[in-house]
């Protein structure tokens, strides 16, 4: 059967009117999806002026305490920079890799340890209890540590508890409690309720590291294997210790005092011969000093006109006496 002329005008309409229906949809799909992919690459994009401000050779960095965030030295002698990096309580940076402790307020308050890359953005984020207390990152930016106050705030008091963690960022592996580590204490295996690690410090290989254990009313140090999952206590009265860039000496605080409120001095190890000498700063640290150098410790004390705290150095040999190098500041790092 033929159909009419004007039946195959409306077909041929009414097809033409598709065919356009669908070319108009399909540009305007097209045009939303770039304006989408646009938009998202623009989200992507980092806000947080934290983003301009890097992790650079040879800087120090350190908490401002008035802004509450990161900044940095750009030569030994300049002043410091706009604090215009992250906000954290704690900081430590090596070799690309960042580690900040935050503390949000709330009920409870929140705590976090938040990995950064090297221009200081986020990679990774991991909820925590406690109080920020202790950050360290390995030379190769591969290992990090933290350690929190799970109850009390101070070490000069018998009243605390702290939980210490590592994290493997190579391959993502996290140990929530450093307490699981089998411990031998006086060559034999050792094993009771009140163990309490902090203060991870660890050697250019990412598999040996430092801590301090701390058992029935007595601190040691103790030299830990990763791989091995293992820890040994070398000595004893060592609190804090952190590893000199060659490797070869331990700085620490020891008790010297029987005095609560101010107990501690800064003390050196040489991890060859175990021989340990006292540093020219004779006030109480209560802080896991950070090498500069091979020859340059730098530390937190409470400050003075009020501030919370400022940073100092000291020479790693004790020939010399403390220098103020950076007030209103704490958790100072030279990034290597």
């Amino acid at each position: 059967m033929t159909m009419p002329p004007s039946s195959s005008r409306v077909v041929s309409l009414s097809l033409r009117a598709r065919i356009v229906a669908v070319a108009v949809a399909t540009a305007l799909l097209a045009a939303v999806a770039v304006v989408y992919t646009v938009g998202a690459a623009r989200r992507a994009e980092p806000t947080d002026p934290a983003s301009a401000f890097g992790l650079d050779h040879g800087r120090l960095y350190f908490r401002s305490a008035g802004a509450g965030r990161v900044a940095r030295l750009p030569a030994p002698a300049a002043r410091t920079t706009a604090a215009d990096g992250p906000a954290c309580d704690r900081f430590y940076a090596a070799t690309g890799t960042a580690l900040c402790l935050q503390r949000r307020p709330g009920i409870p308050p929140r705590s976090y340890a938040v990995v950064l890359d090297r221009r200081l953005r986020e990679k990774r984020r991991i909820a925590l209890t406690g109080i920020p207390n202790r950050a360290r990152v390995s030379a190769s930016g591969r290992m990090l540590s933290w350690t929190m106050f799970a109850t009390g705030d101070s070490y000069a008091t018998t009243s605390f508890s702290t939980r210490t963690s590592i994290l493997d960022t190579r391959t993502g592996y996290l140990i929530k409690n450093m307490e699981e580590i089998p411990l031998t204490l006086d060559g034999r295996r050792y094993h009771s309720p009140d163990v309490n690690y902090w203060g991870v410090s660890f050697a250019r290989d990412d598999n040996r590291f430092y801590a301090t254990v701390s058992t029935k009313g007595k601190t040691y140090l103790v030299q830990g294997d990763m791989r091995g999952w293992a820890a040994r206590t070398l000595r004893e009265n060592v609190e804090c210790p952190s590893l000199s860039p060659d490797n070869t000496r331990l700085a620490f605080k020891k008790r010297v005092r029987a005095d609560a409120a101010a107990p501690w001095r800064l003390y050196v190890l040489d991890l060859r011969t175990l021989h340990e000498h006292p540093l020219a700063e004779t006030r109480s640290v209560d802080d896991q000093a950070a090498w500069l150098d091979d020859h340059t410790l730098a530390y937190a004390l409470p400050g003075r006109d009020g501030r919370a705290s400022d940073v100092w150095t000291v020479p790693a040999d004790g020939s010399g006496p403390p220098s103020l190098r950076v007030p209103d500041a704490s958790s100072p790092v030279r990034v290597p």
